[in-house]
């Protein structure tokens, strides 16, 4: 059943909830936390300021921060004023914080008073200009904060009622190597709250949720961020996740519901059966999704903690979640569930395009009131992924007689560590600035809790190198997660008579070592 009154403009939501339960707390951190009635308040104050100050309707503005209800605030703000909102991961480093404010063109952005000069070098690096207002401790010292905005009414919001405008541009890895940002409506979002989190997993009012999603990654954003907010129930934002903090917190049994992706479960866990522990607290539901959950791992949770674990199957391009395994019935581990309601699915041979059969492995195309409305300046890439309305998601799947649905492994090249994208030529073109590399090339391999991490393949100019100085290098230019797991020195890399890296040539040798 789809709960059509979900999807509504943010100032609807607000309103309603402001109305009906003015003192719920709507979110909260270790540092403050936000009732209905005050993120109706708050948000509506910093919108009209931001008019006031210049963002126009259809500007972009970045959030560079870490999790917490400053970043929910100024989210929702940003909406309210008309902006489309850019997620940037606080842990991103310099190169990909420019690539994704240049490409955007953001014209504001919000960031801690810590980050001030490094987002100032930014920007004067790559000729960016763009204003800056700070969040949180010590804001006011480093200039314009979202505090002053939020306790000086200018006007009224401007509180956009169309929808289905482009609302957020959200960077996901691609296998050209350079990130791609995903244009994404508020509806089409909200249609996930309204066609899966309420329908399937019982998602209301009443839900107090612990949140260690990053907030700048679609899921979080979708999940933790507007359908929290759709519903009116509360939730706990953890800046990060961890095993122990997240044990400690749940066995306080205030919590119903703790979203995460496969590694986090893990942990916990892992965690959990160090320390004897065998519930968790009031939880009636954990949802995992971002990446594919291991039958085992999920048949052992549910057997340790007596707690529903639900695996998912999204994507950024479908305002995150295709398919989803449902509270109620039997379901085969291992299993990424059914469709969600409303949303087409096929199983198609990638050369042909005619669907394969039953239990016959095929790529997945989609096709629903969630796609994306395309990468943003993008569009040969577009056109590539969106043909005759069916988002082609180059992950390969296969169906069982009852429609449940298994991915079985991916067309692109993409490496997804603990839930996390990696392009593997976003490392490549690292790696092959440096001095001492004369050719290179990434592959995804099997980790027991992470699912997959990159290794690096590397020839050497005259056959020096220093390993430990080029890690130094890639950790200056990439994010933590992208780091190398392993190097190898190798002779040639593998490669078709056009150029293209044969990866698997590289796996393969990875198995006989």
């Amino acid at each position: 059943m789809l709960h059509v009154d979900l999807i509504a403009p943010i100032a609807t939501l607000l309103d309603r909830h402001a109305k009906k339960r003015p003192d719920q707390i709507a979110y909260w951190d270790t540092t403050r936390s936000v009732t209905y009635a005050q993120l109706a308040e708050r948000t509506a104050s910093i919108a009209a300021n931001l008019t006031k100050a210049g963002l126009g309707e259809g500007d972009k503005l970045a959030i560079y921060l870490p999790n917490g209800v400053d970043w929910i605030e100024i989210c929702l703000a940003a909406l309210r004023a008309g902006a489309v909102v850019v997620p940037i991961s606080i842990d991103a480093a310099e190169g990909e914080i420019s690539y994704r404010l240049t490409d955007a063109g953001c014209t504001l952005i919000a960031t801690t008073a810590a980050r001030k000069d490094l987002v100032g070098k930014i920007c004067s690096d790559a000729g960016i200009a763009a204003a800056t207002i700070f969040v949180g401790a010590d804001a006011e010292q480093a200039g314009t904060s979202t505090a002053e905005l939020a306790n000086s009414r200018a006007a009224a919001p401007l509180d956009p009622n169309d929808i289905d405008r482009s609302s957020f541009i959200i960077y996901t890895s691609g296998t050209t190597g350079r990130a791609k940002g995903v244009l994404l409506s508020l509806r089409g979002m909200l249609w996930i709250a309204a066609a899966c989190w309420a329908p399937i997993g019982g998602l209301t009012e009443k839900d107090v949720v612990l949140s260690p999603l990053p907030l700048f990654h679609s899921y979080g954003l979708n999940l933790s961020v507007l359908s929290v907010l759709a519903v009116g129930a509360s939730e706990h934002i953890m800046e990060r996740f961890s095993p122990q903090q997240a044990l400690d917190l749940l066995q306080t049994g205030k919590y119903s519901i703790m979203p995460g992706v496969p590694t986090m479960f893990h942990y916990l866990l892992h965690r959990a059966q160090e320390s004897g522990i065998e519930h968790l607290g009031s939880v009636r539901l954990c949802i995992s999704a971002g990446a594919i959950m291991p039958a085992s791992l999920n048949k052992t949770f549910e057997e340790r903690f007596r707690t529903r674990l639900l695996d998912g199957y999204g994507i950024t391009e479908t305002s995150t979640m295709v398919t989803m395994n449902w509270l109620h019935g039997a379901r085969p581990m291992g299993s990424c569930g059914l469709p969600v309601p409303g949303l087409a699915v096929r199983i198609v041979d990638p050369s042909s395009l005619e669907d394969v059969p039953i239990g016959a492995e095929g790529e997945l195309i989609v096709r629903g009131p969630n796609l994306m409305q395309g990468y943003h300046n993008k569009p040969e890439e577009t056109a590539s992924a969106l043909r005759k309305g069916w988002y082609h998601t180059g992950d390969l799947a296969k169906s069982d007689p009852a429609g449940y649905l298994t991915i079985t492994g991916r067309i692109k090249e993409l490496i997804i560590r603990g839930g996390q994208n990696i392009a593997p030529a976003e490392i490549e073109e690292v790696v092959v600035r440096y001095p001492q590399v004369k050719d290179c090339a990434v592959v995804g391999v099997k980790h027991a809790t992470l699912g997959e991490v990159p290794c690096l393949f590397v020839v050497a100019k005259q056959n020096e190198l220093d390993v430990s100085s080029l890690m130094e290098h890639c950790r200056a230019h990439l994010s933590s997660y992208k780091i190398p797991e392993a190097i190898h020195l190798v002779g040639e890399i593998p490669r078709t008579g056009s150029g293209k890296i044969m990866r698997f040539k590289l796996v393969e040798a990875l198995s006989q070592v």
